[in-house]
């Protein structure tokens, strides 16, 4: 089974011709709503990729008593993720403010609210077992996250942990005991410098020097998304493998890096070695970039098996 531990918003986009600078003021035509946050992201990716499979998603995270609260549940009942752990609290549902440019980039700012609330002991003992993998990201209590990662390790699970969004956390101490209990660290070129800095392993520009030193340093599997460059996996003894990112032209590139690890975690826990389940994941993040909002473009496991097929 895949268990996410994290965040759950209501993203409100709007469409801009570039995206605003430091005290400027761009206009847009509208605003609209769609599902967000990277826990929830990254279970309904799972879910959508896991349907008509073999594996469970269980989404634990905390959400608001209000009207974005309810409606947040209700999709992730409809794309098929349990959400038997999801806890309503007093605070307000975390809320993504997104500004997309012409070509497809964006600019976020999210609100946390709920999300803040949610504790270890959200997470259910029975969801952690040998055959389970735990996906984390950077949008809930570190200190809770990595309470739950510990527990899932002594429980011989297989933790999965996306360093975004880059917290404030400077302290080398912290980022290593979050690196110590990662089997799998997900990371795009810049979140890949940003923790080498934190460790004392500067790497100038050259962000596969950075997984490299985070990976041998210590021992999680590193990889590093790169765009349109496709993925890199890099191992402690400093193997590398590429997969390679299809072709296209994007609509809206929010949510693809949470497309890539609800996928990538879907095929680990299906068993599938490195290599085949980062290209799974490329090949659906770039298919996320072809329809606006984080999760509308997620495909379903048949659109992307046939895709993987004519490609």
């Amino acid at each position: 089974m895949i268990v996410i531990f994290g965040s759950i918003n209501m993203d409100l986009v709007a469409r801009v011709q570039r995206i605003a600078r430091p005290g400027e003021t761009v206009l847009s035509r509208r605003a609209d709503s769609f599902f967000g946050g990277k826990g929830a992201n990254q279970a309904v990716a799972a879910a959508r990729v896991s349907h008509g499979g073999p594996l469970r998603v269980a989404m634990v995270g905390a959400i608001g008593n209000d009207p974005f609260g309810k409606a947040c549940l209700k999709n992730l009942e409809e794309n098929g993720v349990d959400v038997g752990a999801i806890r309503m609290t007093d605070e307000p549902t975390g809320c993504a403010f997104i500004t997309v440019d012409e070509t497809g980039e964006n600019a976020i700012t999210v609100a946390s609210g709920a999300n803040m609330a949610l504790r270890a002991a959200d997470l259910p003992k029975n969801l952690l077992t040998a055959a389970t993998v735990l996906v984390l990201q950077m949008e809930v209590s570190i200190a809770d996250s990595l309470e739950v990662a510990a527990r899932a390790r002594r429980a011989g699970v297989k933790v999965v942990w996306n360093f975004a969004p880059v917290p404030a956390v400077k302290e080398r101490s912290a980022v290593a005991e979050l690196l110590a209990v990662t089997d799998v660290l997900v990371v795009n070129e810049h979140e890949a410098l940003a923790i080498a800095d934190m460790v004392g392993e500067p790497s100038g520009d050259d962000y596969l020097k950075a997984g490299s030193a985070i990976s041998q340093s210590f021992g999680p599997t590193c990889i590093v998304t790169a765009g349109s460059r496709g993925a890199y996996a890099i191992t402690p003894d400093s193997a590398r493998t590429h997969a390679t990112a299809r072709p296209i032209t994007p609509v809206d590139t929010t949510g693809a890096g949470d497309t890539f690890v609800g996928v990538l975690a879907n095929g680990l826990a299906e068993g599938l070695e490195i290599g085949r389940a980062m290209e799974r994941a490329c090949a659906a993040a770039s298919l996320s970039c072809l329809t606006a909002g984080a999760q509308a473009g997620m495909p379903e496991r048949k659109s992307l098996e046939q895709h993987l097929t004519q490609a």
